[in-house]
């Protein structure tokens, strides 16, 4: 951080930042976190915020630094929906042994609320991927085609996340040489068709069925990619997406090992969850991908 950024403190509850981080997010994608500090630092525009917790997850504070802090503490309140009431989300979503554990082991954990762009593109970056590769992609792509922010000497010190209109230029072989592999031409028509078809800023995020059908007009959004663009992207928690981990650990707790469709899995959380069922999703993803070995014994 430079040295004339400003300080301020929000109170949180119910919160672990290092959990929401990690649990395969946008952040997860294109911040650093720092165990040490418990503490992120991710770019917001042309700007560097870092937020750090002290204090316990269920009580204690987030501190907010930016050179724009006004509108960084405005982002951190939405970006990790400090406003949502977990004890009550808990409640709702609570309903079954491996609920209970997932809960109980990720305690804290946050879905965000991230720039619908930055996670259409983490999105479709993601598909057959793993993290680490994903974060070295992204990486590749704000170093190459972000704005840079400098220091007060003029030093560059970070990359902005490229705007779609920040990737008009580069071609397929190009994102290729970022990484992205056969993602390339998706990201190129999803840069294209976000700068000349799409206004993703001004697509209704409380319309679930019309947001992901307007979504899913970007080549490489499929239905399970729009959901994660809806939930995360939009903060529209009626998005359930389905992955290999979701639909294995459904299976499993919920269905005696039963194979069944996506539709089926989708009614299933509606009918449970209702509108809290994209919260339910990322406890049951996560802790399905981290407790995969124990799945069995919640069935």
């Amino acid at each position: 951080m430079t040295t004339d950024a400003s300080t301020g403190n929000i109170p949180i509850s119910v919160f672990d930042l290092r959990h929401t981080f990690e649990s395969a997010q946008p952040l997860t994608f294109h911040a650093d976190y720092n165990p040490g500090s418990n503490s992120i630092l991710y770019t917001m525009g042309r700007t560097i915020v870092s937020v750090g917790q002290s204090g316990g997850n269920e009580k204690g504070t987030l501190t907010v630094m930016s050179k724009e802090l006004g509108i960084a503490m405005r982002d951190a309140v939405k970006r990790f929906r400090l406003g949502d009431d977990m004890k009550r989300i808990y409640r709702i979503i609570n309903t079954d042994r491996f609920t209970d554990e997932a809960i109980r082991r990720y305690y804290g954990m946050r879905l965000t609320v991230n720039d619908p762009w930055e996670t259409t593109l983490c999105f479709i970056i993601s598909q057959f991927n793993n993290v680490k590769r994903i974060r070295k992609i992204v990486r590749a792509l704000k170093e190459r085609y972000g704005q840079p922010i400098k220091d007060n000497t003029g030093r560059t010190i970070a990359h902005s996340f490229p705007e779609s209109k920040d990737l008009l230029g580069a071609s397929v072989k190009d994102l290729m040489g970022c990484g992205t592999g056969f993602r390339a031409r998706y990201v190129k028509h999803a840069a294209e068709y976000c700068t000349y078809n799409l206004d993703i800023y001004k697509l209704n995020p409380t319309d679930y069925d019309k947001l992901t059908e307007a979504l899913m007009e970007i080549n490489g959004v499929g239905e399970k990619v729009a959901d994660c663009i809806a939930l995360m992207g939009y903060g529209n928690t009626e998005a359930f997406p389905i992955d290999v981990w979701v639909k294995r650990t459904m299976e499993r707790v919920y269905f005696k090992g039963r194979k069944k469709t996506p539709k089926q899995l989708r009614r299933f959380a509606d009918e449970r969850y209702g509108k809290y069922k994209g919260y339910f999703q990322q406890y049951l993803f996560w802790g399905g991908r981290q407790m995969d070995e124990e799945v069995g014994a919640y069935a």
